[in-house]
């Protein structure tokens, strides 16, 4: 009897002395872990905590807090990003009001200083103050439209719209201007009208920013085109294409950057504000659709969104 008292007691002792390890082990952990997380945020680094495969428990805990960092890190980055990206945008903004105001100050001050002018030297300096006005008032107006967008205030009713007779009649309010560039127009247009869920209005906006990127950038290619690509089944797909100068490779990913815009659409022939593609793509998110670019320089650049089809008058699909 006395033996096996000793012996209970012996595994008793050992059981404590190696629950006494286990505890001092997790304490070194556990005070690894308190150092190593108060030196990555007093230095800002974007190191990970070391993972001990001994003690199943701590590299649980190991493990969410290096996903916890993971996170954290690139929710910096992405803050950093926009940072930059608003520094961009404010210094583009001052640049863009600040050319149109510049000429409606100088004209404005012409007009009260000057006695001699005649009337219709005064006509036409007050038809370009009206112009410069008017392209303030279009660039605000895009400012607060992509804030409304990415603030998510705008609601959208997507109802069954065709795309077919819309990029028709698109096409033709450009017809003066497309006339002037010498522009030749291209429609792939399937003959039985092609119907999607859409805003109408977010869709029009789409296709005349589309249009109008095209001929500002495009026009050297002389020709412009829509296609419309439809398969059972899939969603339907619009493309708004061009022959012009095209946009490099590198640039692609940052088209629908805001106010983002290649290095001669600074020039005033090429005047813009940078937010056209942006709330374009935004408005393409918001229909449920996707829109992406490809360019090859002076062979062919296209802007492709795809939307949902509908086939049915109350918005059902064909079974």
């Amino acid at each position: 009897m006395l033996w096996l008292f000793s012996l209970a007691s012996v595994l008793l002792a050992c059981a404590v002395i190696g629950l006494g390890l286990k505890l001092r082990k997790r304490s070194a952990h556990l005070t690894y872990i308190h150092e190593k997380v108060s030196n990555i945020l007093e230095q800002d680094t974007f190191e990970r905590l070391l993972v001990f495969d001994s003690d199943v428990e701590v590299s649980r805990l190991l493990n969410d807090m290096n996903r916890l960092l993971e996170h954290a890190h690139l929710v910096k980055a992405d803050y950093i990003n926009q940072e930059k990206e608003m520094r961009n945008m404010l210094s583009n903004i001052s640049h863009d009001l600040k050319t149109p105001l510049t000429v409606v100050l100088g004209y404005s001050e012409t007009l009260l200083q000057s006695a001699s002018l005649t009337d219709a030297e005064r006509r036409v300096m007050m038809e370009k103050i009206q112009d410069k006005a008017q392209e303030v008032q279009r660039l605000i107006h895009s400012f607060f439209d992509l804030a409304r967008l990415e603030s998510g205030d705008r609601e959208l009713e997507l109802t069954r719209v065709n795309i077919s007779e819309l990029s028709r009649v698109k096409m033709l309010s450009f017809y003066e201007l497309l006339t002037k560039l010498g522009l030749q127009v291209e429609l792939e247009i399937p003959e039985k009208d092609v119907y999607v869920r859409a805003n109408e209005e977010a869709l029009d906006r789409v296709l005349d920013n589309l249009i109008t990127n095209a001929m500002k950038y495009g026009a050297d290619g002389k020709v412009l085109g829509i296609s419309i690509l439809h398969r059972k089944g899939e969603p339907v797909t619009i493309q708004v294409w061009d022959r012009g100068k095209g946009i490099p490779e590198k640039e692609h990913s940052r088209v629908f950057e805001r106010m983002y815009t290649l290095e001669d659409s600074r020039n005033r022939m090429y005047q813009g504000s940078g937010l056209g593609l942006t709330i374009t793509k935004r408005l393409v998110e918001r229909m449920g659709g996707r829109i992406d670019v490809h360019s090859v320089p002076h062979q062919r650049t296209v802007f492709s969104f795809s939307l949902e089809e509908i086939l049915h008058e109350n918005g059902s699909h064909l079974t």
